[in-house]
């Protein structure tokens, strides 16, 4: 009987995503007229007579004048939207400054005009929290130069209050007094105490992307654990921009925890864990070139992992081994200039930035007792992704990623993770999503489990619940955006989706796999328009159609995250 059910709701999923209108949908905000009008204020207009970006290009345009427009939350000027309550969170917001905006543009006044740069300025503005959308115009041309406007709509980013989340059968909540533009400055800083599956934290946070109004990141994290403490101090500048051609970093990081084991969600054994590391890095490049950019970087590192039992570990479990690592590294990042702007796809009502260029990167790394590591070991991360676009409405995006140590010939820790991303549009409002991952590990370190659950896609399952030396996911999704915009608070939207997915290979911690697991359900999605307090929240309830007789016949599940 389940298989039958399973197969019946894989079988709807399919139909509904080849359904839908004959015509080509598009991928990009300008094919989607009207979508979410009331949602996202009007971009400048290209005014009449004003020459094509091309052309600008091609006469050598200078830039003129930059004029910085800053939206408030709410936008009074409409009737719906003018009420005492949001007026009054306009006055008690603190307006993004326009300091903080124009430290974060690629170009000024006196330059040569280059639509790349207005581009990716406004892909940098909306991968912000505290700014809702931004946008980056040309609006008059004359005497051959052109002026500009950028135009922003800020976030309410103070949150003091309470926070709850439920994933595979487990509950956590929270309490934060959270600030995500200090007095307009971008600067994030946060108190608050968690109360998470595997620990409750006391933890404080400071971090300033735009330091003194410069290009340097400053970060720095204290948390005081039921099962230890971390420390975390970042201070960079990192390739802020594709023509970027200097990065410099510094990471130094300390934090004691208790590890568990798992099996079928439940936890089977644990030990304490030290964790020390220390980063240094420079980097160069030679810029946006033909469209492509390269970088190199140069780096050392100190890692150190202490492993020690706790009363409630196994005697009968060996520990992980200890283990130092230091070494110099150098890695190079090759990526393709190639972005279109598209609207509910991962997000509700809101402009969305998405990669389709390639991209490839590598590090090497080489520890040796010569300067302080315990043992003679390549360190190797690879990466290679891509996204293709045949036609407007469909677009599909994979990666490729292998990470591992080679110590004697043999390879330790290794991890090999394939993803690929499908997008069908069927309509302005409908769309459907299959996703496939799969990792495979080699001589995993001991302190690490691969596992399959609750929290990591399958929804109808607790978390952690089985584990192997490899895993696999299917995610198929009919998704449903709404134009339902209830207190012109939130973007209502919904999901029916299907997952299936398996463990495999030896479980040296728990129970032999059951095969594939597979799951059922339906979701609300309420995309976030005014806060900048995660994007997208969801409420699901998932059914699992496998499992042993323990698992609950429905999981209730609500979080907040980045995407739909």
């Amino acid at each position: 009987m389940p298989e039958k059910r399973h197969f019946a709701v894989l079988v709807a999923l399919l139909l509904a995503q080849a359904d839908g209108p004959s015509a080509r949908a598009t991928e990009t905000t300008a094919i989607l007229p009207g979508v979410g009008a009331r949602a996202k204020d009007p971009e400048p207009t290209r005014a009449a007579g004003l020459p094509s970006d091309a052309e600008l290009e091609r006469r050598g345009a200078i830039i003129g004048n930059v004029r910085i427009v800053r939206l408030p939350i709410f936008d009074t000027d409409r009737p719906e939207e003018d009420t005492r309550l949001f007026r009054l969170a306009n006055r008690l917001h603190y307006l993004t400054l326009e300091a903080t905006i124009r430290a974060q543009l690629l170009f000024t006044s006196g330059a040569r005009y280059d639509t790349g740069l207005l581009a990716e300025t406004a892909r940098n503005l909306r991968g912000t929290r505290y700014l809702y959308d931004a946008s980056v115009k040309p609006v008059a041309y004359r005497d051959g130069k052109v002026d500009v406007d950028v135009v922003t709509r800020d976030v309410w980013t103070l949150n003091p209050g309470v926070s709850f989340g439920r994933s595979g059968g487990q509950n956590t909540s929270g309490f934060e007094v959270e600030e995500l533009n200090l007095l307009g400055t971008g600067a994030r800083i946060s108190a608050a105490y968690r109360s998470g599956v595997d620990r409750n934290s006391t933890l404080f946070v400071y971090n300033d992307n735009e330091t003194f109004g410069t290009r340097w990141r400053t970060a720095a994290s204290f948390s005081d654990n039921s099962d230890g403490r971390g420390a975390e101090l970042v201070v960079e500048r990192p390739f802020f921009a594709l023509d970027a051609r200097r990065a410099y970093g510094l990471r130094l990081f300390d934090e004691e925890r208790v590890d568990s084991r798992y099996d079928l969600g439940v936890t089977k054994d644990e030990f304490q864990t030290r964790q020390q590391a220390a980063t240094v890095s420079a980097g160069w490049s030679s810029g946006r070139v033909g469209g492509w950019v390269s970088r190199w970087t140069l780096g050392a590192a100190y890692e150190k992992s202490t492993f020690a039992r706790t009363p409630s570990s196994l005697r009968s479990r060996p520990l992980p081994a200890d283990r130092t690592l230091v070494y110099p590294w150098l890695s190079f990042d090759r990526i393709e200039d190639r972005f279109i702007e598209t609207r509910n796809r991962d997000q509700i009502f809101r402009t969305e930035d998405e990669f389709l260029g390639w991209r490839f990167y590598g590090r090497l790394g080489y520890a040796t007792p010569s300067v302080g590591a315990d043992r003679d070991a390549a360190l190797i991360s690879l990466y290679a992704g891509k996204g293709l676009q045949p036609v407007p409405e469909r677009t599909l995006l994979g990666s490729l990623t292998w990470s591992g140590r080679i110590e004697g010939g043999d390879v330790r820790n290794g991890i090999a993770s394939a993803a690929l991303r499908y997008y069908r549009r069927q309509s302005p409002r409908r769309l459907f999503y299959l996703s496939l991952t799969a990792d495979h590990t080699t001589a995993l370190d001991a302190e690490r489990q691969l596992l399959l659950g609750g929290d990591s896609g399958l929804r109808g399952y607790p978390l952690r619940y089985q584990g192997g030396e490899g895993r696999w996911l299917l995610t198929a999704e009919q998704r449903f955006y709404t134009d339902w915009y209830p207190f012109r608070l939130v973007h209502v939207g919904g999901a029916v989706f299907f997952d299936a997915g398996r463990s495999y290979g030896r479980n040296p911690f728990g129970s032999r796999s059951q095969g594939v697991l597979k799951d059922a359900g339906i979701g609300l999605r309420l995309g976030n328009a005014r806060s900048g307090l995660g994007n997208v929240v969801h409420i699901d309830l998932a059914f699992p159609l496998d499992g042993d007789s323990s698992i609950d016949s429905v999981q209730l599940l609500v979080q907040t995250k980045r995407s739909f």
